[in-house]
């Protein structure tokens, strides 16, 4: 009775063995270039040490993957992923990860296919015997969704067409095409329209042929582990994020969004089925 007694004080709130880092360690899918990731992420991560009280480090990785065991490995507590990379997480970490808030843009996102005008490409048909990028291997918008409707309106990539690539990232992927490295490719509709407004592509060399049908994408997602309060404050932080508010809309502007909303795990049923679909999952 003493050793039960002894355990409930050391675990006065929340659960036993919750955990609660010296340092929370915040991450995000490598999907634009490094530079472009600190410019945005940075910010997030001095703006939850403030909600949080605690330190907040935002901690860059290499690929994709590393999200995924990082979090899995407990190095790291806070993941910015892709739909795709979510369900990886999920999986990988027997269903503790959890999902948290996402963009209201999230909900119902899609993918644009890019091309050369005057390439004679107009349609997903016309993609056959040609060059393509996608994104990421582990990207949803840049490759699972894509190949995923590329596959339900009769073009497989490694049969029908002359050759597939994976630039890495969004931003790379248009650039490809832009340049005249592949005959086209598929990226993420946010990063298109930022490429587009911040003239770092050239609508007359580059320009949108077919956008995808929405699907549900990104979302915040920690240890489901750590302790019940920091994930409470951690939703809480985003989600009282206003856009009326100027410090607060800086934020939102850098994830180009002006909302978050909460995560519910059944709507990435659908990104789960179209993985498997597309053969990316078992």
């Amino acid at each position: 009775m003493l050793v039960l007694a002894m355990a409930f004080a050391l675990f006065p709130a929340g659960r036993a063995g919750a955990d609660v880092p010296d340092v929370l360690r915040v991450s995000a899918i490598p999907d634009e270039n490094p530079n472009e990731l600190m410019r945005i992420y940075t910010p997030f991560a001095e703006y939850l040490s403030k909600e949080l009280g605690m330190k907040v480090r935002f901690t860059p990785v290499v690929d994709y993957a590393a999200t995924v065991e990082g979090l899995a490995a407990k190095k790291l507590d806070l993941v910015w992923y892709g739909g795709f990379t979510s369900v990886q997480a999920v999986r990988r970490s027997n269903g503790n990860a959890k999902r948290l808030v996402l963009r209201q843009e999230d909900a119902e996102f899609t993918s644009v296919f890019v091309a050369k005008p005057g390439g004679g490409i107009k349609s997903l048909a016309d993609l056959k015997g040609k060059t393509f990028a996608f994104g990421s291997v582990s990207s949803t918008s840049g490759h699972l969704m894509p190949r995923y409707f590329l596959l339900q309106n009769g073009v497989t990539p490694e049969k029908d067409m002359k050759r597939i690539a994976y630039s890495g990232a969004h931003d790379a992927t248009a650039l490809w095409v832009e340049s005249g490295k592949v005959d086209a490719g598929a990226l993420n509709f946010l990063v298109w329209d930022k490429l587009v407004q911040r003239k770092k592509v050239d609508p007359a060399k580059v320009n949108v042929f077919w956008t995808t049908p929405p699907y549900v994408d990104y979302v915040w997602t920690a240890r489901g582990d750590l302790d019940r309060g920091i994930l409470d404050k951690i939703s809480a932080a985003f989600l009282k994020l206003d856009y009326a508010n100027p410090e607060h809309k800086r934020l939102l502007d850098l994830h180009r969004t002006r909302k978050y909303v909460r995560a519910n795990d059944a709507d990435w049923k659908g990104t789960e089925e179209a993985a498997i679909a597309a053969g990316l999952l078992k």
